[in-house]
């Protein structure tokens, strides 16, 4: 295995316990309201989510949930932070709106500076916004608009590179990339429009592609801390691949959760992201202290 600088951001994150959660409409092609969710599952699922994140050498913050917000625990889209600066989501679907105002008021109250992305324009936050490297990837079309991760791009100088998403199921970028190290990724280009695909081609020396059976098990929608993984699912052939590289792997058992379309990467908002490519990859970045 040759040595690969890790991901400086991944061991700080957000994320909200599932009070509230229920599939209580439907706006994407995983939910349907007859689904009933079991709260004690869902509960004992997150709570061992977080003991695996903490195994991993990850810190845990936690926002209140709130009641009438039931994708409150998907704390991934609840906006993109940048250093010591957080830009709240503009949800498209009006069911998920209220969350604005309840995660800004959580970043603000804890000392980041709250940046409001332009009113006509959507974007769902670290859901459909990742970093490789010093390169913001931005998914669009289903829940984020091209131009809002250009307005981003504009505001923090980091590189854009933007993928389209083709497949209404994989309504997010994290249900279809997901940044190992500096090198490597977990992605899922079948479900990418084809500018989209030469440009992730471009920008990861070594891709590990997923097959469509993968991806539909939510494989790229995992949370990587350091050079350990904790996967929402890991096929066998993800898995030999993962340990040759060095990763160690643990998956976490979400299933409640994917009734809404969402896995480990969803319930998770990394605090330690900074955005700007005036840092060094291997610098860590400024945050509000925990």
């Amino acid at each position: 295995m040759v040595d690969v600088e890790v991901n400086p951001w991944g061991r700080r994150y957000l994320m909200c316990p599932p009070v509230h959660f229920e599939v209580a409409y439907a706006i994407n092609p995983w939910m349907a309201r007859d689904t009933p969710v079991d709260a004690d599952l869902a509960a004992t699922q997150w709570e061992a989510l977080i003991s695996l994140l903490a195994d991993a050498g990850a810190e845990v913050e936690v926002l209140p949930p709130e009641e009438g917000l039931p994708d409150l625990v998907f704390t991934a889209n609840a906006g993109l932070v940048d250093g010591d600066r957080f830009f709240p989501a503009r949800f498209r679907y009006p069911e998920r709106q209220g969350e604005t105002a309840h995660n800004a008021a959580w970043f603000a109250d804890r000392g980041w500076r709250v940046e409001d992305l332009p009113p006509d324009t959507t974007h769902e936050g670290a859901g459909d916004a990742l970093p490789f490297g010093d390169t913001l990837v931005g998914g669009h079309r289903w829940r984020t608009d091209a131009t809002a991760h250009e307005v981003v791009a504009q505001r923090t100088g980091a590189p854009l590179c933007l993928v389209e998403l083709t497949d209404e199921r994989y309504f997010h970028l994290d249900l279809t990339f997901c940044p190992l190290d500096a090198r490597r990724a977990l992605v899922a280009p079948h479900v990418w429009d084809e500018a989209g695909r030469r440009a992730v081609e471009a920008l990861v020396p070594e891709p590990l592609v997923l097959t469509p059976e993968e991806a539909d098990a939510f494989t790229a929608n995992s949370v990587v801390v350091g050079r350990n993984v904790v996967m929402t699912a890991c096929p066998p052939r993800v898995g030999r691949q993962l340990e040759a590289w060095g990763f160690e792997v643990a998956v976490a058992d979400v299933g409640e959760f994917e009734k809404s379309g969402g896995g480990v990467r969803c319930l998770t908002l990394a605090l330690d992201v900074t955005l700007s490519p005036a840092r060094a990859y291997d610098t860590a970045p400024t945050v509000p202290p925990a």
